[in-house]
C-alpha cells in the first residue's frame, strides 16, 4: 500500500504555516484532492489525520470551498463521518448535497438535523432518494405543511400505516395533502377511499357555493365518478348481485320480475333486483326487509314508481319470508297501504334520492358542514 509522497507532506505543512483566506482554502483543497486521488491509497493513520485537518479548518473557509468539499463527500460512501456530519449541519448551501445524496449520514443524525435545523434542511432530507419510517415521522412531527407535502411527493420515502392514517385525517384539514397522498402508491385502497369522499364533499361545498346547480344532479354526478374510482373489481360478489347487473345491463329488471322473484322464494335474488331498480345499496335494503312496519319499502316503491298493488304484494311476501303469521301481516296491510296512499310522489322520490347516495358521501358532506354550524350551548 502506497503512502502520501513526502513531497506532497512538504507541501502540506507549508501550506499549514500559511494563515490567511486564500492559504486556507488551498489547504483543504489540497487536502481533498489527497483524500480522494484514486492513485495514492492512503493508510489508516493518514487518512484519519487528513479527516481532523479537514474537521478543523473547514468553518475557517468560506462557504465556496465547503461546499465543494460536501459536494465531493456526498458521493463518497466510505466519507469520513465526522467530517460528513459536521458539513451536514452547516448552512444549508454546503448542507443540501449531503443531505440529499450521503449515504453515510446515519437515521439518528439526520433526525437529529430535522429537530435543531432549519426549514431548508428539513426539505432536503425530505427528498433523499431512501428515508426510513423514523425519519419520515421525525419529518411528519415539524408539522410543516411545505416539509410534509415533500415528504409525501417523494414515493422512495417509506411512511408508517399509522402516520400515513394521521396524514389522511389532516388531508381532511389542509388541501395540499390530498393530491400528493392520492398519488401515492403505498396508499391503502381503505385509506384512499375515504379521501376521494372528502374531496369530492369539499368540491361540492365549493361548487354550490359558487354557482346554481342542483344539489341532487352534483350529488349524483360526484358519487358516480368516485364509485368509478374506488370500485374494487377484484372483489367477490355473491350470484344474486352478479345476476342482478347482467339484468340491470339489458334492462329486464321489472317490478313484475322482481314480484316473480320473491314468489319464488329467492329473496337474495329478489334484494338485489330491488336494490338495482330503485338504485337503493344492498344492505339498505336488507335493512327494509327486518323493519317492523315496513315503511321504508313503502317510500321506496312510491319514490321509484311501484304501483300500489305491486307494493302490496312485496309487502305480503317479504313477511312471508321473515316468518310473519298471515293473520298478523294481514291486519298490516290497511295501515300500510293507507301510509302509501299519503306519501306524496315528490317527497318520496327526494328521500328516495339521499337513500341512493353512499353513506360515505353522506357523511363527508356532514364533516365538511360541521364547522358551518353554530355551536352548541350547554
Amino acid at each position: 500500500m502506497s503512502k502520501v509522497e513526502r513531497d506532497d507532506l512538504e507541501y502540506l505543512f507549508e501550506l499549514a504555516r500559511d494563515k490567511t483566506v486564500a492559504g486556507r482554502r488551498m489547504l483543504v483543497a489540497t487536502i481533498g484532492d489527497l483524500f480522494f486521488s484514486q492513485h495514492d491509497v492512503l493508510t489508516d493513520r493518514e487518512r484519519s489525520l487528513m479527516t481532523e485537518i479537514l474537521r478543523q479548518l473547514i468553518h475557517d473557509v468560506e462557504v465556496s470551498v465547503r461546499r465543494a468539499l460536501a459536494e465531493r463527500l456526498a458521493e463518497q460512501p466510505l466519507a469520513p463521518s465526522d467530517l460528513v456530519v459536521a458539513l451536514a449541519n452547516d448552512e444549508i448551501e454546503v448542507a443540501h448535497p449531503l443531505l440529499v445524496n450521503s449515504d453515510v449520514l446515519q437515521d439518528l443524525e439526520l433526525i437529529e438535523i430535522i429537530r435543531n435545523r432549519t426549514l431548508e434542511h428539513q426539505l432536503a432530507i425530505g427528498i433523499r432518494k431512501s428515508l426510513s419510517e423514523e425519519v419520515a415521522d421525525a419529518l411528519v412531527a415539524t408539522e410543516s405543511v411545505d416539509v410534509i407535502k415533500t415528504l409525501l411527493e417523494n414515493h422512495n420515502a417509506r411512511i408508517s400505516q399509522r402516520t400515513m392514517e394521521y396524514l389522511v385525517e389532516q388531508s381532511q384539514r389542509v388541501d395540499t395533502y390530498q393530491n400528493p397522498l392520492l398519488r401515492r402508491p403505498d396508499l391503502e385502497t381503505t385509506l384512499a377511499k375515504r379521501m376521494y369522499w372528502w374531496v369530492s364533499a369539499a368540491l361540492r361545498s365549493y361548487i354550490l357555493e359558487r354557482y346554481e346547480v342542483d344539489p341532487a344532479e352534483l350529488d349524483e354526478t360526484m358519487e358516480s365518478t368516485v364509485k368509478a374510482l374506488t370500485e374494487n373489481e377484484g372483489a367477490q360478489r355473491p350470484k344474486a348481485v352478479e345476476l342482478a347487473d347482467e339484468l340491470a345491463a339489458r334492462q329486464e329488471i321489472t317490478p313484475a320480475l322482481i314480484v316473480k322473484t320473491l314468489r319464488e322464494g329467492e329473496v337474495a335474488l329478489f334484494a338485489a333486483l330491488f336494490g338495482k331498480f330503485t338504485g337503493i345499496r344492498l344492505q339498505l335494503v336488507q335493512r327494509m326487509l327486518f323493519e317492523p312496519g315496513g315503511e321504508g319499502l313503502a317510500i321506496a316503491c312510491k319514490g321509484s314508481g311501484i304501483d300500489k298493488s305491486t307494493f302490496a304484494s312485496i309487502y305480503v311476501l317479504t313477511r312471508k319470508a321473515r316468518g310473519r303469521d298471515s293473520v298478523n301481516h294481514l291486519a298490516d296491510m290497511a295501515g300500510i297501504l293507507g301510509l302509501y296512499d299519503r306519501i306524496k310522489d315528490d317527497a318520496a322520490g327526494m328521500l328516495l334520492k339521499k337513500w341512493q347516495r353512499d353513506p360515505n358521501f353522506l357523511r363527508a358532506i356532514w364533516q365538511i358542514e360541521q364547522p358551518q354550524r353554530a355551536p352548541t350551548r350547554h
